[in-house]
């Protein structure tokens, strides 16, 4: 089972925090969230469904800073374009 980290670096602002922000994924939720929370995230920021309740891809966003934190922690640098064929393959959720 793998962590991967993209490189989406989308700007944004959420709340206070203002940013670049790309996509914490993993082989299993379970993963995902152990790896979170190893590096300091909330499991409340856990990203699963839409506001309008579409399922969408499991994930957490991160800044550029815990990006770089996830990187040297274990995660996988990825491009974001590289996360579709992931999903196909089943090395994402």
């Amino acid at each position: 089972m793998t962590v991967y980290v993209d490189d989406w670096r989308q700007p944004a602002r959420v709340g206070r925090i203002g940013g670049y922000w790309s996509h914490l994924v993993a082989t299993t939720d379970a993963e995902l969230h152990e790896f979170a929370a190893s590096i300091g995230l909330r499991r409340e920021w856990f990203q699963e469904f839409t506001k309008a309740g579409h399922l969408r891809r499991p994930h957490y966003d991160v800044t550029d800073a815990k990006r770089l934190q996830a990187i040297r922690a274990g995660a996988v640098a990825v491009s974001w374009r590289d996360l579709p064929q992931l999903r196909r393959e089943g090395k994402v959720a």
